[in-house]
């Protein structure tokens, strides 16, 4: 089956999946069940294993998952086995808040370098370890170090000249902060966080 055949819904609960797994894997846990892994996930054990069988079949009946195999096979699906190089541009407080977020490491994502509009600044001196340089630069970066994912983090006036000019570079998928709906190419993948707009869900459930 094709990446393209296999809903987003499904991709996306597979890193929760992960997570939980890493936990038992911290617990020293050997096997899991699916009602077990599921309920972890906030998910029905019917769902679960709907999502593992786009990938294969796993798990012995009545013995349940065993959980450093199914963790290795998931990175293996997740493309996460080994280091992922990532961009980011976009140093304002947003981007500069990504940059210290150590979660990316622990998932197997370096961000191996970042670029914004006015990088004069020396950003090193505000705790940060990746390089900052000019927005111009990041086209040669892309191509020379093959850079396939990237963090936009940028005004939403700014964005889609930034991402066309990633996606022409070899970007093939972005995790967008900015406030604005990208135009990219079918083959081109885009997650966008909105962070208003997800206040603005939640704030419908309170009264």
């Amino acid at each position: 089956m094709s990446k393209a055949e296999i809903p987003r819904k499904s991709i996306y609960r597979l890193s929760i999946y992960q997570r939980c797994l890493h936990k038992l894997l911290e617990n020293e846990v050997e096997t899991v069940s699916s009602e077990a892994l599921a309920s972890a996930a906030g998910v029905k054990s019917t769902q679960l294993r709907k999502d593992l069988t786009y990938f294969g079949q796993f798990g012995t009946r009545g013995l349940g998952y065993n959980v450093k195999a199914l963790s290795n096979v998931l990175n293996e699906v997740l493309g996460t086995t080994a280091y992922q190089p990532v961009i980011l541009v976009g140093v304002g407080n947003l981007g500069a808040a990504l940059l210290r977020y150590s979660g990316f490491n622990k998932e197997g994502f370096e961000i191996s370098a970042a670029f914004d509009a006015n990088p004069v600044r020396d950003r090193r001196l505000n705790g940060l370890k990746t390089p900052v340089y000019p927005v111009d630069r990041m086209c040669e970066f892309i191509r020379s170090k093959h850079v396939r994912m990237a963090i936009l983090a940028v005004p939403g006036n700014a964005a889609q000249p930034v991402v066309n000019d990633m996606v022409e570079s070899g970007v093939q998928a972005i995790l967008n902060f900015s406030p604005t709906v990208l135009q990219v190419p079918e083959e081109v993948t885009v997650n966008s966080v909105d962070l208003a707009l997800e206040l603005e869900n939640l704030s419908y459930f309170v009264r």
